[in-house]
C-alpha cells in the first residue's frame, strides 16, 4: 500500500512537471514571436517614429518573461530536488547495509555480497577464507563497565582488525560482538591466512583503555574454507561459527580451522544444554558429597559437596561433561543454586561439627546478587551459616576483584566460611590473599598427587603449607589417594584432606548412612527404631579407601 501511495506521488510529480516544462516551452516560443515585435516597436517610439507598442502585445511578452522565470526557478527546483533525493538513497542504502558503530558491513549485507566474492574468487582459482572472530567475555564489559564502555571495545576492536586485514578484505559485524572476515587467496598461501589470523588474536589480546579504566579482552577466532562454487555463505558462517565454539572449549584467545568431527561436538553440545534444560526442573541433577577428614586423626570434619546428572535418557553423566556447557550457556547459577538447596536440606541433619563445603562458579560471581541470593537460600531453608563453606576457585579473582571482594566479605559477614580452592594454578598474589577474608587454602590435586616423585611438586607443596600457617589459615589438600601420601602430609602439617584414601563422593543415603555408623546424625533426625551407633566415639574412626 504505501510502495503504491508512493508510485501514485511520483507519477503526479511528473505529470506536474510536464506540464511546467510545456508552459515555459510555450512562453519561449510566444517571447521569441512577441519579443521582437514589441522591441521594435519600442525603438521606433524612442526615435518618433509610430505611437509605442501595442499594449497586448507588451502584457503577452512581460507574461512571457514571468513564465520563463517560473520555469527556471522551477528548473534550479528540481535539480536540488534531484541532489536531495540522491544523496537520501544513497544514506538509506548505506544504512541498510553498513553497522553504524563500526562502519562494517552489517549481516544482511555480508550475506548478500559474500556468495558473489565465493563464485568470483572460484572462477578464479582461488579460495575464500571465512574469519569468524567472537570477543571473549564481552557480556561481562557491558555488566561491570558500562554499555558505553561495551561499544568503545567494539569499535577499537574494528579499528585493530582493519590496521592488520588487507584492503581488499570484506568486513562485517554479524551482531552483539561477533565479527566477520571475508578474503579471497591463492591455495598455496594457507599459511599466510593463519599469520594473519595469530595476528588478530594478538592485537585484541591488548587491553583498551575507557574513562581511565584498562579493560582487558580477548578473542576466539574461527575459520571456514570455500574451495569449490558449491559452498554457500551460510554454510561458511555456521561452520566457522563451529570453530569459533571450538576455540573457546580449548580455553578461548585462539584461532582454529573448522574440521568436519566439529560439527559433531556441536550437536553433543546442543543435546547436553535441551537436556539440562529439561532435567533442571525434573530434578535430576542431584548433590554427591565427598569426604574431609582432619588428616593427623582420621577424623571426619566434612563434606564437600559434588553436583552430579542422573539424567533419565542418558544415566549418570559426570560434570566435566556438562558443567562446562551449563557456564557457556548461562544455566550455571540457576543449576548450582539448585542443587545447594538440596544438598542443605540433607544437611540439616548432620551433627553441627560436620561443615558443608559447596563450589562456585567463576560465572556466579559475576553476579552482583549471588550473596543475597545464598543467603536467602539459608534463611528459607533454615541451614546455620556457620555450618557452610564455600569454595571460590582462585582464577576468579582475577574477573572483577572488587565485585568478588564485596562477595566474599557479605558472605563472612552471614558467618559463611570461605575457603580459596585450586591454590597454585592460578595467579593468586599474597595482596589477594590478605585483602579477602579467606579461612582457609585448599592445594589443588595436581600438586597432591605428583609430590611423591616430583621435588619441584612436593616443594610447592610445602610452601603452600608455610604460607598458611604464616597467614594463619589451614590448608586443606585434594587427591589424597594414598596412605603414603596423608602421612607425609600429616609430618607437612596439613590440616584438612579429601580423596579416594578417604572415600570417594557418595549418595546423600550412603552419606547418611556413613553419618549415623559415627553417631554424627542429629538425634532429632535419627528414625525411631535407629539402633545404637556408639556416638561415644564421636567420629574419630579414621576413613580409609575401600577395596
Amino acid at each position: 500500500m504505501i510502495e503504491t501511495l508512493k508510485q501514485s506521488d511520483r507519477s503526479t510529480g511528473a505529470k506536474r512537471d510536464v506540464v511546467a516544462g510545456g508552459i515555459v516551452v510555450a512562453a519561449i516560443l510566444l517571447f521569441v514571436g512577441t519579443g521582437s515585435t514589441v522591441m521594435q516597436a519600442v525603438v521606433n517610439t524612442m526615435i518618433g517614429i509610430g505611437g509605442g507598442p501595442d499594449r497586448a502585445l507588451a502584457a503577452a511578452m512581460v507574461l512571457n518573461v514571468a513564465l520563463i522565470l517560473f520555469g527556471w526557478r522551477r528548473y534550479e527546483d528540481l535539480n536540488r530536488e534531484i541532489r536531495e533525493r540522491t544523496e537520501a538513497e544513497q544514506r538509506a542504502r548505506y544504512l541498510a547495509d553498513t553497522d553504524p558503530l563500526t562502519g562494517f558491513l552489517n549481516r544482511r549485507s555480508l550475506l548478500a555480497t559474500g556468495q558473489q566474492q565465493i563464485a568470483k574468487a572460484i572462477a578464479d582459482k582461488r579460495h575464500v577464507a571465512l574469519f569468524l572472530l567472537d570477543l571473549d567475555h564481552f557480556k561481562t564489559v557491558n555488566d561491570i563497565h558500562g554499555h558505553a564502555a561495551g561499544d568503545r571495545v567494539l569499535q577499537v576492536a574494528a579499528e585493530r582488525m582493519s590496521a592488520i586485514l588487507p584492503p581488499n578484505a570484506t568486513k562485517a559485524r554479524l551482531g552483539g560482538d561477533e565479527f566477520v572476515a571475508m578474503l579471497a587467496f591463492e591455495p598455496s598461501a594457507r599459511a599466510t591466512i593463519d599469520a594473519l589470523a595469530a595476528e588478530l588474536v594478538a592485537a585484541l589480546e591488548t587491553s583498551v583503555t575507557h574513562d581511565a579504566q584498562q579493560i582487558r579482552i580477548g578473542a576466539s577466532l574461527g575459520i571456514a574454507l570455500a574451495d569449490d562454487a558449491s559452498v554457500t555463505m551460510e554454510t561458511m558462517v555456521r561452520q566457522a561459527d563451529i570453530a569459533m565454539y571450538n576455540c573457546k572449549d580449548e580455553g578461548r584467545n585462539r584461532f582454529c580451522w573448522f574440521e568436519p568431527g566439529m560439527e559433531m561436538a556441536v550437536q553433543v553440545r546442543n543435546q547436553i544444554e535441551t537436556g539440562i534444560r529439561e532435567g533442571m526442573p525434573r530434578g535430576e541433577f542431584v548433590p554427591h558429597f565427598e569426604p574431609q577428614v582432619d588428616i593427623a586423626s582420621g577424623r571426619l570434619v566434612g563434606f564437600e559437596m559434588l553436583m552430579r546428572w542422573e539424567s533419565l535418557e542418558y544415566g549418570m553423566i559426570p560434570p566435566e561433561r556438562f558443567i562446562p556447557v551449563a557456564e557457556e550457556s548461562g544455566l550455571i547459577g540457576e543449576l548450582s543454586l539448585q542443587v545447594i538447596r538440596h544438598a542443605m536440606e540433607i544437611a540439616k541433619s548432620w551433627d553441627p561439627s560436620i561443615l558443608l563445603a559447596v563450589n562456585i562458579s567463576p560465572q556466579q560471581l559475576k553476579d552482583p546478587w549471588f550473596s543475597q541470593k545464598l543467603t536467602k537460600l539459608l534463611v528459607e531453608v533454615g541451614f546455620p551459616a556457620s555450618q557452610l563453606e564455600v569454595e571460590i576457585t582462585e582464577s576468579s579473582l582475577f574477573e572483577n576483584l572488587p565485585l568478588v571482594r564485596s562477595i566474599v566479605t557479605s558472605l563472612k559477614n552471614q558467618g559463611v566460611s570461605l575457603s580459596l580452592d585450586d591454590f597454585g594454578t592460578g595467579y593468586s598474589s599474597l595482596s589477594h590473599l590478605r585483602a579477602l577474608p579467606f579461612d582457609r587454602i585448599k592445594i589443588d590435586r595436581s600438586f597432591v598427587a605428583a609430590m611423591r616423585g616430583s621435588p619441584d611438586a612436593q616443594a610447592i607443596v610445602v610452601a603452600i603449607v608455610r604460607l598458611g600457617e604464616s597467614l594463619a589459615m589451614p590448608i586443606t589438600a585434594e587427591g589424597v589417594e594414598d596412605e603414603a601420601t596423608a602421612i607425609e602430609l600429616t609430618r607437612l602439617g596439613c590440616a584438612k584432606g579429601q580423596g579416594w584414601y578417604f572415600g570417594r563422593a557418595a549418595s546423600a543415603a550412603d552419606t547418611e548412612r556413613l553419618l549415623a555408623d559415627r553417631g554424627l546424625l542429629r538425634t532429632s533426625m535419627l528414625p525411631p527404631t535407629s539402633p545404637d551407633t556408639g556416638s561415644d566415639t564421636g567420629g574419630a574412626e579414621p576413613l580409609r579407601k575401600t577395596a
